[in-house]
């Protein structure tokens, strides 16, 4: 019965957090659009724009998306209360257990809801291009990029992202010196945009024969995909194409072939590369599509002329501008500076266990605002 009355007290408590989630992502108002929504769908003449109505129909999805997410997180919830009054009349350890396990999964998806509900952003639904840069510092700071790569794979294969390698290439030594890879999947971008910016290691390096403790830095750039917006319009005579066979090892990451793209925008100086699709034609779309992420980016600065805007805090990759540093030696510790959140078990962290970080960062932008 200690766990009977632990559970009832803990879900009674939990009560008007979920009322406080149902204003948070507005989802009185989101019933209220979804009605207007459907009723625009079944005028006469919805389909005669068939862009304006695939919006629609977009949106539709979305808000029914919302809803439906919340109302089952509701449903979850009184089915709890009821599985503990059946549980006072008949305190059966097999009720008990599997109320227990219920109840662990519930708050586990009530924070995970509540995670979300700060990520409301334009593009915060968006899939996300990552793009890592090895400092200076040779093949040092390029393992390190390679590190990085790799955790940040890791920690979208956890969440049931997709990965797709856009562009890869190899350090001199070992490690890289540059990568881009989409991760796909619904808030990739809203969870990943908070990583953007410069990562320090502190460590004994491998490279080292005198086992000497060194800095290394590598950045990330984080950027939602953007599939079609009419505020960024790139004309052919503001960009150069060029066509190049994919170089360095590459191994399974890349196709070697003639058709690897690089954009240049000839009015910011922005350079995009993809080499990832055989098909020229596939690498262009994609390139362009970074391209347009880009602009989206230095347009929300207002100056659309610097290219400086969209590397923000990354322009310099070294001392004093890292998000975060991750130490291996004499103690182990990854510190994000920004939030003061803290991790110790380094293996785990690198092993793509960063929703500590993220969820700190995004409570700790939501704070700033408010």
């Amino acid at each position: 019965m200690i766990i009977l009355d632990d559970i009832k007290m803990k879900l009674s408590a939990l009560a008007p957090e979920v009322d406080k989630l149902e204003k948070a992502l507005g989802v009185e108002g989101a019933r209220e659009r979804l009605a207007a929504l459907r009723a625009d769908s079944e005028k006469p003449g919805f389909w005669d724009d068939l862009d304006a109505s695939q919006k629609v129909l977009k949106e539709i999805k979305a808000q029914e998306s919302l809803i439906e997410g919340f109302d089952s997180l509701r449903g979850t919830f009184e089915d709890l209360g009821a599985m503990v009054e059946m549980a006072e009349e008949d305190p059966d350890e097999e009720i008990l257990k599997e109320l227990d396990a219920e109840f662990s999964a519930f708050e586990k998806r009530l924070e995970e809801e509540n995670l979300k509900a700060l990520l409301d952003g334009e593009y915060d639904k968006n899939n996300a291009i990552l793009t890592f840069h090895a400092g200076a510092g040779g093949t040092e700071a390029q393992d390190w990029a390679e590190m990085l790569y790799r955790m940040y794979t890791r920690y979208a294969q956890r969440h049931d992202f997709k990965v797709k390698v856009m562009d890869y290439l190899d350090g001199d030594e070992a490690g890289i010196k540059s990568a881009t890879i989409m991760v796909e999947g619904t808030y990739a971008y809203g969870y990943l945009k908070s990583e953007m910016g410069v990562h320090r290691l502190v460590r004994v390096s491998p490279f080292d024969s005198s086992g000497r403790r060194h800095t290394s830095f590598a950045s990330l750039e984080v950027m939602p995909e953007i599939e079609n917006d009419a505020e960024i319009v790139i004309k052919d005579e503001e960009i150069r194409v060029d066509t190049y066979r994919a170089s360095g090892a590459g191994g399974q990451h890349i196709n070697k072939t003639d058709s690897a793209i690089r954009i240049t925008h000839l009015p910011t100086g922005i350079v995009v590369t993809c080499q990832n699709e055989r098909s020229q034609h596939k690498n262009r779309d994609m390139a362009m599509k970074m391209l347009k992420s880009k602009l989206l980016q230095v347009k929300e600065r207002e100056h659309l002329e610097k290219i400086e805007d969209i590397k923000g805090e990354m322009m310099q990759i070294g001392w004093g501008s890292q998000i975060r540093s991750y130490v291996f030696m004499p103690y182990t510790l990854a510190k994000d500076h920004r939030t003061g959140f803290e991790n110790g078990n380094i293996g785990a962290v690198m092993d793509g266990d960063l929703d500590g970080f993220i969820t700190a960062y995004l409570l700790h932008a939501k704070n700033s605002v408010e």
